[in-house]
Formats: C-alpha cells, sequence, structure tokens
C-alpha cells in the first residue's frame, strides 16, 4: 500500500484542512450568488472528484470561486437559475476546445493589469452587495446601484434592531478571521474561515439572535438538469456574451492560480492546456448537474501546498468529504446565519482588490495602473462583461502606443561632436517627428546618431535616417556618424 501510495498519509492531512477551508467557501459563494447553497457544494464535489483526477496542475484545488459571484448574480437574474446550467455547459466546452487547441498557455499573454482590474471590480461590486447582506437588507441590482444605495441602507439599518444584531454577526465573522492567524499555531490547524462560521453559528443559536439562516433544499432537489427549453435561449447575443465572459475569466482566473501555486511548490509544473480542458471537463458536468461555474482557487490550492500535499490525491479527497457532508449532514446548513457568510465573502472580496499593486504600478508603470483602474471601474458602473472588454481594449492600445513610442535624446557638451540617441521603436507612423527633431541638431558640427537603443526600424525609416546623414553636414564638417542598431547586428552574424 505504502509502495502505491507513498503519499498517502500527506495527502490525506492536506484533504482534510482544504475540506474544511472548502466548505463555508463553497456554501457563502452559492449564497452571495443568488443559488441554493447545495449548488455550491455540488460544484466543490465536481472540483474535487472530476478535476482533481485529471491531468494539468497535480496540486490546485478547483471549486466555486469569489470571483465569478458578480457574474452568476447577474445571470440568474437576467436568465433565471434554469439556464444556468447551460451558460455553464457551454462555457466549459469552449474551455475543452480551447485546451484541445493548445490555446491555454496564451491566457499567460493577458495583461496583469487586467486581471486585476478585473479581479478589483469583482471585489467593489461584491464588498458592496455584501454589505446589504450582512444587514440583512436587499441589495440593488447593478454596482453602481449597489454603491449609491450604502448611505440609505445604513440609515435603514441603524434604526432596525434586526439588522444591527446581523451587521454585528458578519462583523464578528470578519474580526475572527482577521485575528485568526495571529492564534497559536496549534488553534490555527483550524481554518479561520471555518472558525467565524462555526463561533457565529453558536452565538446565534446560544442567544437565539434574529438573524436569517441558510435555506436547505437536499442535495439532489438542489440539481437543475438543463432542460430543451434551457437550450432554445443559448442563440442570443447577450447569452453568448455571459458565456464568452464566464469562459474568459474562469480561464484566466484558474491558470494565473496555476502558475502562483507552481511557485509554492517544487513539484511537476503546469501543464497550461491540460489544465484548461480539466476545468473544462469539471465546468460541463456542473453545467450538466445545474450548479455553479468553477475555477482553480488560490486560496484552497495554497492551504492544499502549505498542508504538505504531495500528490492530487488530496484535492480527489477533498471532493469526497463535502460529497459526505452534503450527503450526511445536510441539515448543519440550516444552522449557518447569513450574515456569517456575507462577513466571509466581504473578507475575499476585500483580498480581490489589489491595493500594494495598484500602488507599485504607479511608481514604476502609471499606463498599466490606469488600465487596471479603468477595468475596475468600467465593471461597477457597467457590466462585468463589457468591464473587461473595456480593459482588453485599453491594454491593446498601451501596447499600441508603447510599441510606436520612439524618443530622441541629445547630449551637447558645447565641444566635440553632438551625440543623439534614438530609442523605442522607429516606424514610418512617427518617421516626420524623428526627422524633424533631427533637423534641429547643429549643421556645423560633427554628429553621432546613436541607433542601438531601437528595438524596431523599419525600411521606410532606415531609408529616411540615411538620406538625413548623407545631406544634413555643413561642407567642411565630418559626416553624420551612424552606429546600427543592436538588433540589425545581430540579423547580419
Amino acid at each position: 500500500m505504502d509502495r502505491r501510495f507513498p503519499h498517502l498519509r500527506q495527502d490525506f492531512t492536506a484533504s482534510i484542512v482544504v475540506f474544511l477551508v472548502a466548505l463555508p467557501l463553497c456554501v457563502g459563494v452559492a449564497v452571495a450568488s443568488g443559488v441554493p447553497a447545495e449548488l455550491g457544494l455540488i460544484t466543490g464535489i465536481v472540483g474535487g472528484l472530476v478535476t482533481g483526477l485529471m491531468r494539468g496542475s497535480s496540486l490546485q484545488v478547483s471549486g466555486p470561486a469569489a470571483g465569478l459571484t458578480v457574474l452568476v448574480f447577474e445571470a440568474v437574474q437576467t436568465f433565471g437559475l434554469a439556464a444556468l446550467g447551460v451558460i455553464v455547459l457551454a462555457a466549459g466546452l469552449l474551455q475543452l476546445a480551447m485546451g484541445a487547441l493548445k490555446l491555454g498557455r496564451w491566457f499567460r499573454a493577458i495583461s496583469v493589469s487586467v486581471v486585476e482590474g478585473m479581479l478589483a471590480g469583482i471585489g467593489l461590486v461584491l464588498i458592496a452587495g455584501q454589505l446589504y447582506a450582512a444587514a440583512g437588507l436587499e441589495a440593488p441590482a447593478s454596482g453602481l446601484d449597489k454603491l449609491a444605495g450604502l448611505p440609505g441602507a445604513l440609515a435603514e439599518a441603524v434604526v432596525s434592531t434586526e439588522a444591527l444584531t446581523s451587521l454585528a454577526v458578519g462583523a464578528g465573522t470578519i474580526v475572527v478571521m482577521v485575528l485568526w492567524k495571529h492564534m497559536p499555531e496549534r488553534v490555527r490547524a483550524v481554518p479561520g474561515a471555518l472558525a467565524a462560521v462555526a463561533l457565529a453559528t453558536l452565538t446565534s443559536l446560544v442567544f437565539s439572535l434574529p438573524v436569517a439562516e441558510v435555506e436547505v433544499q437536499g442535495l439532489l432537489d438542489a440539481v437543475q438538469l438543463p432542460g430543451s427549453e434551457s437550450f432554445a435561449g443559448i442563440a442570443g447575443l447577450s447569452v453568448v456574451g455571459t458565456i464568452l465572459a464566464f469562459t474568459l475569466i474562469a480561464s484566466a482566473e484558474s491558470l494565473f492560480s496555476a502558475a502562483a501555486v507552481d511557485r509554492l511548490h517544487d513539484g511537476p509544473r503546469t501543464q497550461y492546456d491540460k489544465e484548461l480542458m480539466a476545468q473544462g471537463t469539471g465546468n460541463a458536468v456542473c453545467g450538466l448537474l445545474g450548479a455553479l461555474p468553477m475555477t482553480a482557487v488560490i486560496v484552497r490550492s495554497s492551504a492544499n501546498v502549505q498542508a504538505g500535499a504531495k500528490t492530487k490525491a488530496s484535492r480527489v479527497l477533498h471532493g469526497v468529504w463535502l460529497l459526505l457532508f452534503a450527503a450526511l449532514l445536510p441539515s448543519a446548513l440550516a444552522l449557518i446565519p447569513l450574515p456569517a457568510l456575507a462577513g466571509i465573502l466581504l473578507h475575499a472580496g476585500w483580498k480581490l482588490i489589489p491595493l500594494r499593486a495598484i500602488v507599485t504600478l504607479w511608481r514604476g508603470h502609471r499606463g498599466e495602473a490606469l488600465i487596471l483602474v479603468a477595468t475596475a471601474v468600467a465593471i461597477v458602473t457597467v457590466n462585468m462583461f463589457e468591464g473587461v472588454l473595456i480593459g482588453l481594449a485599453l491594454s491593446v492600445v498601451k501596447t499600441a502606443w508603447d510599441a510606436s513610442h520612439i524618443s530622441l535624446d541629445v547630449i551637447d557638451k558645447g565641444a566635440g561632436p553632438v551625440q543623439a540617441y534614438l530609442s523605442g521603436n522607429a516606424t514610418f507612423l512617427k518617421l516626420p517627428k524623428i526627422l524633424d527633431s533631427l533637423e534641429d541638431l547643429p549643421q556645423d558640427r560633427p554628429v553621432q546618431l546613436d541607433l542601438s537603443g531601437l528595438h524596431h526600424l523599419d525600411h521606410a525609416c532606415r531609408t529616411a535616417l540615411e538620406n538625413w546623414a548623407a545631406r544634413h553636414s555643413s561642407p567642411g564638417t565630418d559626416p553624420v556618424q551612424l552606429t546600427e542598431p543592436v538588433m540589425a547586428k545581430a540579423t547580419s552574424g
């Protein structure tokens, strides 16, 4: 037995830790998405038993993610719960097709600023929505309305004993999660999210607090198999846009998570195309069961690695524990206060906002920082899909600008030759600007034009620069000296 499964003990222990981390998140994400709590557990089970068995990234764990909560909520509100399975199924099939076409590695080419802006926008909308849930109030539909309605919701909450009690439970949950990392190591063996929910549930029961609790349907009753009428509406433009958004966001989040998990361990590296197919298979199964979409989740994955997991057995076993819990203890879900789950999602939403990354980018790459902020703002003010498209468009525009950017630095010490350095990308689009700057150089002094800083020099620019060099100097003055670009030397060599 030990020869066949040499790491069984480590994987078994890690699976328990991941199960305890995943349980409150599966339930919380489902409730925040506006679907039965059991559907979150089903996605977690599929992430363990189906995606967990497949090749790709051996240690990352898949399940329902906070990053898709806003999009799922919008889809359920717009198209209905019955259509969710078809949307998730179609997204899974698209992921399978992209993996088969070996497009997985190309997701790493997506601007990190767009991805972080996407997560920041999701985090803001998630925080705004869960503040209403923490107070036991109904949240407006759009992200902008959620933010605009917060002052009114606060005024309504402060005069209601039930709302204040609900807010206190949610705030207490967040406090426990924040302070849990300062507890003794033995105590921290229990994940903070689980401890916070357990304490909130115990407090609610002991003091009979007037707070809403999770509604339970039962695992089989929660399954929503897609019907023929659900497939009939898939051709609509808005549905197609939602499917593409599911596919893009789930794939990007999963593959970025895989890259992050690879940095946490020394085991086999992620095979991106196979991981994309594993995610697609899991989402296809979730779609057939009418469950939530899945992504690889960095919180669960890092917990898996830190708990000492060595093989994929740990994530498969975590799916087994979720299945046993959902089958044997479904009534336990009905004891969980909804504001406690709102507190968990508020904490998760805050962690989605990359404040440090924004500060770092602003210091070194302001264009990327602006793309991040613009993507987040677009998601909050418009919607998820169009916000991501706006971010991608801005990224393309910035890349095009960078590709055509060129600078001329002139060093004139008053004596000796004038030194001019061209750097960037010299294309015909920038030719008038280049020549205007060069014409201003003195004609009665030797000029040294250094092109070694150019990354690209097209034929039109080369010809124009050679012609300028040939005719620029006055009679009796040394001709212009041209230093070839480095890439030209490499090509000729």
